[in-house]
């Protein structure tokens, strides 16, 4: 585990959505890719905004989010990913609002919190359209509304060049923090969205071009040179004790965390199928390589384009994306979907996760009304609604993971697809709230439902579900050996 290590490193948080946090990030990591070895991270549970990292750097990005992960776990995973990359720079894009965290009325799990565990200088990006004089203000609140804000700097986005050094000169005279510099109005670079954030970024074949023209104007007009200077700064990354918070989300984390040093890490390889295309796509990558880590050989296969499962599996794993997107095409996949259904009725293990979830279902309805046959092992329907549904963190509890008990999970829901059969394994519970709902299907090869799962969080569900896989290629070993006596 890491002790501690230096890392040059800076954050770039805003005051709220729609400011242009991942627009300039990329910009900024298609200059530091130029120039060494820039990794990068999202802060809380996102899955879109770290694909443009990736789409930018052609390696993974990872999210730090203290609502899955205790303090000293979430440095510890930022330093090991640093180390495994020979990075030389991290850069680090905040969440929502600098100080928004759980459940809207707390800075647990934001931004903030997360530059402040891992002791990360943060620069702030103000959109500054119709916005002047009353940039200061802005700034004042945030710089202290925390004594230990973090906030050293500001860069202006959507400003007029005209104003800049204006704004500059009055920014830093009355509020003694640093501007980095500006971003003019770019609406060819403007990144567009759908319902669940970004568009993917290689749905668009212009989408390298605009981050291309935003790292050139990135150079132009804003301090590069000062913000190195600024990481630079960065105190070493270190293992400490958690001061200063005593929530219930803290201590929830804490125990949650009880088999991170207990976790079996073993060469004893098991090939899981992985479904990866257009369709599944939300990945953690801590995930991934924690699964690894513990002995899966990772098969990616795709349910859109391949004519069934790979061979000799003995696990499946289904994570989310956008199935509504590509029914029509998954629904027509028969061979596919008949392989995976076999494999599954056969009691292959399996975890799907929202939009995997849907995928194992009967039916995907699409938003034209239209219903598409999809897998068929789990029954159920799933519709779409128009708005968010079950939004945020929750912890699961009462439930038991492929046949063990495995204590509290903290996991996320993000979704606008309802079901209507979405399981009562689980009571998923708000955190800072009363609400609380059933979710999740669970029995001994299978865990399926909306919430999508950090492991690092409980390291008994990969484990229990690698268990399984072990058991599930022994019994067919068994099984082949009878067939051919």
């Amino acid at each position: 585990m890491m002790a501690e290590m230096k890392i040059p490193r800076v954050m770039i948080a805003a005051p709220g959505s729609g400011s242009g946090k991942t627009m300039i990030t990329c910009g900024l990591l298609e200059l530091l890719r130029c120039e060494g070895h820039p990794v990068s991270f999202k802060c809380g549970p996102d899955y879109i905004d770290p694909m443009f990292h990736r789409f930018v750097l052609g390696i993974p990005s990872r999210n730090l989010d203290t609502f899955f992960t205790a303090a000293n776990r979430t440095r510890s995973l930022m330093g090991q990913a640093c180390m495994n990359t020979a990075a030389d720079f991290a850069l680090i894009e905040g969440v929502m609002g600098y100080y928004d965290g759980i459940a809207g009325i707390s800075s647990e799990a934001s931004a903030y919190d997360i530059a402040r565990i891992t002791d990360t200088p943060a620069v702030m990006i103000l959109d500054c359209k119709g916005l002047s004089v009353s940039a200061v203000p802005c700034i004042q609140g945030f710089l202290h509304y925390k004594e230990d804000s973090r906030i050293k700097g500001v860069i202006l986005n959507r400003l007029s060049p005209m104003m800049y050094g204006r704004m500059k000169e009055m920014i830093e005279v009355q509020t003694g923090i640093k501007v980095y510099g500006y971003v003019p109005v770019m609406k060819d670079c403007a990144l567009e969205s759908r319902y669940l954030g970004l568009k993917l970024p290689k749905e668009r074949k212009d989408t390298e071009d605009k981050l291309t023209r935003l790292g050139e104007q990135i150079l132009k007009s804003v301090d590069i040179a000062g913000l190195l200077e600024l990481a630079e700064n960065a105190p070493e990354l270190q293992e400490k004790k958690t001061q200063g918070y005593t929530s219930e989300m803290v201590e929830n984390l804490a125990e949650n965390a009880q088999y991170s040093t207990e976790s079996v890490r073993t060469k004893d390889t098991v090939r899981i199928g992985l479904a990866s295309d257009d369709a599944f796509c939300f990945f953690y990558q801590d995930n991934l390589e924690l699964l690894q880590e513990m002995g899966a050989e990772l098969i990616p296969f795709s349910p859109l384009y391949d004519k069934q499962i790979p061979e000799n599996l003995s696990g499946l794993l289904f994570y989310g994306g956008y199935p509504e997107l590509y029914a029509e095409e998954l629904s027509k996949n028969e061979s596919m979907k008949t392989s995976i259904k076999k494999a599954l009725n056969g009691g292959m293990p399996c975890i799907a996760e929202c939009g995997g979830f849907m995928y194992l279902q009967e039916y995907i309805r699409d938003e034209s009304g239209t219903e598409f046959p999809m897998v068929g092992f789990l029954e159920g329907k799933s519709y779409p609604t128009g708005s968010l549904k079950r939004f945020g963190y929750v912890t699961l509890t009462g439930g038991r993971i492929f046949g063990k008990e495995a204590g509290g999970i903290p996991a996320h829901e993000f979704h606008y697809y309802d079901s209507e059969v979405c399981g009562e394994a689980f009571l998923a519970e708000k955190p800072m709230s009363n609400r609380s709902w059933k979710c999740m299907i669970s029995t001994d090869t299978v865990l399926a439902g909306y919430p999508h799962i950090h492991y690092y969080g409980n390291e008994k569900i990969p484990e229990n579900f690698l268990e399984q896989c072990r058991r599930c290629r022994e019994q067919e070993k068994r099984a082949g050996e009878r067939d051919r006596t």
